[in-house]
């Protein structure tokens, strides 16, 4: 039987973008939150959670009635980059991020409050910018929380269902994910097609998870 890897193709690229957006944009912001004191964190730190709360269907909704062209951030994006986010891989893109931002978040923020602010102190004694110390000093220091941050960022984006189906629907090589993909194959009976679909994915997720725990394991042992 010939199988459509496009659905594939597309959930892993789209994991693979959304996580590197995550780790550009999620790891600073992870930090900065490690040491604020400002007294709107609380409000910070809810947002950033609510994806794991809020049921995808409701966050979708709300995306992408922005995302709309008749809304003003959708029709701002169409008209200055020529960029329509609904039913979009980009769109699928920017839910992703915010989808996905509390994976990424949360176990590196964790890595950060983890560490002596002893270790900062030293840095800035020296001499060290706050840059220099955040990317020589700090993060080579939380290994394992990054990982861990990167891995569940791919992996949650991956098995997206909700959010993806309201926001990009299932068109074919755009935003026709794996997840999409085994939904309508099991609505059309097509068992082997669905399983085809689901037994990579799960055999890909459960590798990737392995060997983050093999990794943290060796880190803690070596440490």
């Amino acid at each position: 039987m010939n199988y459509d890897w496009a659905p594939l193709l597309l959930s892993f690229k789209l994991a693979a973008v959304t996580t590197l957006i995550l780790a550009v944009i999620g790891i600073p912001f992870a930090w900065w939150l490690s040491i604020t004191r400002t007294r709107f964190k609380p409000a910070l730190e809810a947002l950033v959670s609510m994806p794991l709360v809020l049921p995808p269907s409701v966050l979708g909704f709300y995306l992408l009635l922005a995302f709309s062209p008749n809304n003003f951030f959708g029709k701002f994006i169409d008209d200055w980059f020529g960029v329509r986010l609904a039913f979009s891989f980009e769109g699928l893109v920017i839910a992703s991020v915010i989808f996905s931002l509390p994976f990424m978040v949360h176990p590196v923020q964790s890595g950060f409050q983890s560490l002596p602010a002893s270790l900062s102190e030293a840095a800035y004694t020296l001499g060290k910018s706050r840059f220099v110390t955040f990317l020589r000093v700090l993060l080579p220091n939380i290994k394992p929380s990054l990982l861990a941050g990167i891995v569940l960022a791919f992996a949650h984006t991956i098995g997206e269902f909700g959010v993806v189906l309201m926001i990009g629907g299932k068109l074919p090589n755009e935003t026709l994910t794996a997840s999409i993909a085994i939904y309508d194959e099991v609505e059309s009976m097509h068992y082997a097609t669905a399983n085809f679909y689901a037994m990579i994915l799960f055999a890909i997720c459960f590798t990737i998870l392995l060997v983050v725990y093999v990794f943290n394991k060796r880190i803690l042992r070596a440490g």
